[in-house]
């Protein structure tokens, strides 16, 4: 009788090991998260409230709240079962049971031990801007698009960073140094105070950060790569092409605000099929025609346009220049006050994204 109480934990933890075996789950420290999460073919889910996430979550990490119904079926349309998933919840309890429903799915799961607490308290980076994850398709990598404020945005692709405009302060404070990792590029469009800050390009700064620029931002600042309109540029090493488009005011009385030839918006192409249209301040100039073109006539994965009149565009324009550039998805930034309920319906065949750019 005794031989039979030994033996019998004995083989529980023989089948739990086993079980442990056959899973594709993997529990990981804050520091083994840190080097796992932004690889390439990884995606970075929330499994927390929409609510939390609110109040603070990793550096491009997206939002699925696995207590919410269709969680399995959001991931399922979005995320085939050749990524990575890297997930997340406050302590680690809801990670972990998400992290078995995935895995038992066929997903290949890394889980954060500790959560969020853990992290924040092991000092790794988090921030609490909005996040758009934009797939592929073809087996490439997806963009990841962190939302910071009116012209401030950042792309994350194949574990690069691609800043674009960023600024410290207007309406938001923004600690780079702190809430980003070091950029590999830095885009700005122009030299206005709210476009061009040193010391936010000073932060997200190293000494393999291209700046890539128009040309009086360069003359205020004393550094960086100029790019006129029509110039293009190739990031190393994955091969982001970036290439600067006119940004200009057309209406009568505003040409003073960006006159044509000086700004630049950016065309920046990732690998496959995804393209990012940047406008920068711009009116809905002739020139975006071309834009379509730029690419093979590949049509623009997403395009962010300012609606800010009088100093760039209308919402009618902006209706106008979604119409011209057509691109699968409009996120309009640089907008302040302007009543944008009515643009989605003015849209059809574009998947219109009203988000918090103030």
């Amino acid at each position: 009788m005794k031989t039979r109480f030994i033996l019998l934990p004995m083989l529980m933890s023989l089948l739990s090991i086993s079980s442990c075996n056959c899973s594709n789950w993997t529990d990981l420290t804050p520091d083994e998260f840190e080097k796992a999460y932004i690889a390439d073919g990884t995606v970075t889910i929330d499994v927390r409230t929409a609510d939390e996430y609110a109040q603070g979550h990793l550096y491009h990490a997206i939002n699925i709240d696995w207590q919410k119904d269709g969680f399995m079926d959001e991931i399922t349309e979005n995320f085939n079962k050749a990524m990575t998933l890297a997930i997340y919840c406050r302590s680690g309890k809801r990670s972990a049971a998400a992290a078995q429903a995935l895995s038992d799915a066929g997903y290949k799961v890394l889980n954060l031990t500790g959560g969020y607490t853990a992290w924040t308290e092991a000092g790794k980076i988090s921030n609490t801007y909005q996040v758009e994850y934009i797939p592929s398709g073809g087996g490439y990598d997806p963009l990841v698009i962190t939302l910071i404020k009116h012209g401030s945005l950042e792309f994350a692709y194949k574990g690069m960073s691609v800043q674009v405009d960023p600024v410290s302060g207007y309406g938001k404070n923004t600690d780079y140094s702190k809430e980003f990792p070091k950029a590999d590029a830095i885009l700005i469009t122009h030299e206005h105070g709210d476009h061009l800050d040193k010391n936010a390009i000073a932060a997200l700064s190293s000494e393999k950060t291209e700046v890539l620029l128009n040309a009086k931002s360069q003359q205020q600042i004393g550094f960086g790569r100029v790019l006129s309109n029509g110039d293009h540029f190739t990031l190393s090493p994955v091969g982001i092409i970036v290439e600067a488009v006119p940004a200009y005011n057309t209406t009568a009385g505003r040409e003073q605000f960006h006159p044509k030839g000086n700004g630049n918006g950016y065309l920046v192409h990732f690998l496959g099929t995804l393209s990012a249209y940047v406008a920068g301040d711009t009116e809905d100039v002739p020139e975006m025609e071309n834009i379509p073109k730029m690419r093979q006539n590949m049509r623009i994965s997403v395009a962010f346009l300012p609606v800010n009149q009088p100093y760039t565009m209308t919402v009618e324009q902006c209706v106008k220049a979604a119409k011209t550039i057509n691109p699968e998805i409009l996120i309009p930034y640089h907008f302040s006050q302007t009543d944008l309920s009515g643009l989605a319906g003015q849209l059809p065949g574009i998947d219109v994204r009203i988000r918090d750019m103030q």
